[in-house]
């Protein structure tokens, strides 16, 4: 098919990717400031595991409650109402006061997660409206670049706000709330969905539509909201939300990275660990935008849709079980290096494993999909923090080598499931059957 005479979708996915890099600026600032915190507020291993399950426990609820929410009103409101929740909670974190410093986080990280945990099915719900099949993966990952970009920025940020010793700590959780409110401001100016919006060529309309069927775009898709008891029995649901286990990963990456620099090589200045983190965060931003490129090219060489988005992964799933080893050497920046390796693989299998959402399901049912996925992956999560803090606690800085050989290995055999379970991603249709 010929290039669309237009290219306002990619504005639409410019917001997309700043809404993600304002989402992780947010939920990074802990990741980066958890080391001096610890010390400032004398928290143990367990009380910092415990302040980020709280985090992953509204997250859990708000990827259900969220994206229900998205698939019933639209990616215009729930975008919106996502965004102005985590804001509104990312700067009460500068209220706590240490008094009551262990509850006051507890409390400031569940209203940040069940706002972030819209981020992501609105997103990707967005993609499916506005990018054919074959884009959506290579689309995804762009978006999902923005959450690399956030993690970046943030350790490259709070040293400029920050003190070397703590000081003004409360500052680095209140820079991201004017980025909040010009995002909102542009996205209820700017979103209509494609077919309703006056910017959008017929052209440029024609190649967004062009694989779907007719009855997929006749229908009025905002009004309909799938219970969960249609969407959760689906086995396609349910090898997502398999492949999202993969975000405990991800989250031990984000949150315990500077703990585990700090305890095991000495690295305990803010500029130290910031250093670290970004470079671990700039090679997952290249992973997150060739992993959605890689499969695109395998799609354009004539591969079909299963054996492009299946190799990727594979691919994705070797680059990150060298991680395995994280935890052996004594060489700082090989530790890093490891990680970062890895950090960029898991945002290349991100990147593809949302795009199997839209790869098999309608549109109507994106979000909902992908919420029940964040449920679980944040879950997860909270496993990983609880053994994580009772294992640190206990045994000391050995346990890091354990929870670095399941990161390193977790990723193919989940891959393995999702083959067994989808061994053909052939697409449901809007009456969620397998399309003939």
């Amino acid at each position: 098919m010929e290039k669309p005479a237009g290219s306002y979708r990619y504005r639409i996915l410019a917001m997309l990717f700043f809404a993600t890099t304002i989402n992780y600026m947010d939920r990074s600032i802990m990741g980066v400031l958890g080391p001096t915190l610890m010390e400032r507020f004398s928290w143990t291993n367990t009380d910092y595991g415990y302040i980020n399950m709280a985090f992953k426990a509204a997250y859990a609820i708000g990827m259900i409650s969220m994206g229900g929410l998205i698939d019933r009103f639209g990616t215009r409101i729930g975008y919106t109402l996502s965004i102005a929740i985590w804001s509104i909670f990312g700067a009460l974190h500068a209220a706590v006061r240490p008094a009551f410093a262990l509850v006051g986080f507890i409390s400031a990280r569940f209203g940040l997660g069940i706002g972030e945990a819209g981020n992501f099915p609105a997103a990707v719900k967005t993609v499916a409206e506005w990018f054919p099949k074959k884009d959506r993966a290579f689309a995804t990952g762009i978006f999902n670049a923005g959450s690399n970009v956030g993690a970046v920025l943030a350790p490259a940020i709070i040293p400029l706000v920050v003190a070397a010793n703590g000081d003004n700590w409360q500052f680095a959780f209140l820079v991201t709330g004017a980025f909040s409110a010009i995002w909102v401001v542009l996205w209820l100016k700017i979103y209509k969905r494609p077919e309703e919006h006056p910017k959008v060529s017929k052209e440029e309309l024609a190649y967004i539509l062009h694989d779907c069927k007719p009855e997929d775009s006749n229908q009025p898709k905002e009004a309909e909201k799938l219970s969960w008891s249609r969407v959760l029995p689906l086995k396609q649901t349910w090898a997502f939300a398999i492949g999202k286990i993969t975000d405990a990963v991800w989250f031990f990456f984000m949150f315990w990275s500077g703990i585990f620099f700090k305890q095991k090589f000495g690295l305990d200045s803010i500029k130290e660990l910031g250093g670290a983190l970004v470079v671990i965060y700039i090679v997952a931003d290249f992973g997150s935008i060739g992993g959605g490129y890689l499969s695109k090219i395998f799609i354009n060489r004539g591969w079909t849709l299963n054996a492009a988005r299946k190799i990727s992964l594979l691919i994705c799933a070797l680059c990150i079980a060298p991680v395995s080893f994280a935890a052996l050497t004594d060489n700082v920046w090989i530790a890093v290096a490891l990680i970062a390796l890895a950090s960029g693989g898991h945002q290349a299998w991100s990147a593809n494993l949302f795009t199997l959402v839209s790869d098999v399901m309608p549109k109507k049912a994106i979000a909902s999909v992908v919420g029940i996925g964040g449920m679980v992956g944040a879950l997860s999560g909270m496993l990983v923090d609880f053994a994580l803090g009772q294992g640190l606690d206990a045994t000391g800085n050995a346990f890091y080598f354990w929870m670095f050989l399941v990161a390193g290995m977790l990723y193919l055999v989940i891959l393995l499931i999702i083959h067994l379970m989808l061994p053909k991603l052939t697409p449901l249709n809007e009456n969620l059957e397998l399309a003939k």
